[in-house]
């Protein structure tokens, strides 16, 4: 593992960017996937080993969906799909706050870690990933009594 990410970090430093290269060359990434609630219901597991070709978070994700029918249950199309009412409103929320782009961004309470972090506060879908990095699907169940 450290072997290929120097080697990442000498092509970045380089610029390599020959197109005969990559294409030679394709880089798969090995992760371990968490799933929980609805998301872990529907995939039949609650950890699985996934390899994917690429290195983005973006990468794993659609090749995920592709294997596990679960795109559904975590990403929102559409910006209304992505908020629930009764969200308090806030007129200047403290700190910095961004949210991922529409397309990419996550249904109400469902939510995208990599190795504990939400993805939104990283780079989005285009976070790096490395082999043993740990992503998280979560989706939780909500009861109401």
């Amino acid at each position: 593992m450290e072997t290929r990410t120097a080697e990442r970090a000498e092509r970045r430093e380089t610029g390599a960017t020959d197109a005969a290269s990559e294409t030679a060359e394709t880089v798969t990434t090995t992760v371990e996937v968490k799933l929980t609630g609805h998301v872990r219901s529907a995939a039949g597991t609650h950890q699985v080993e996934f390899t994917f070709e690429g290195e983005t978070l973006r990468a794993f994700l659609d090749a995920f969906f592709a294997a596990y029918d679960v795109r559904d249950l975590v990403i929102a199309e559409r910006e209304a799909d992505a908020t629930t009412r009764g969200w308090a409103r806030v007129e200047r929320p403290p700190g910095t706050w961004r949210k991922n782009p529409e397309g990419e961004q996550t249904r109400p309470y469902a939510r995208v870690l990599v190795n504990g972090v939400f993805n939104e506060i990283l780079d989005g879908f285009d976070t790096r990933l490395e082999d043993g990095d740990r992503v998280a699907l979560m989706k939780p169940f909500l009861f109401c009594l």
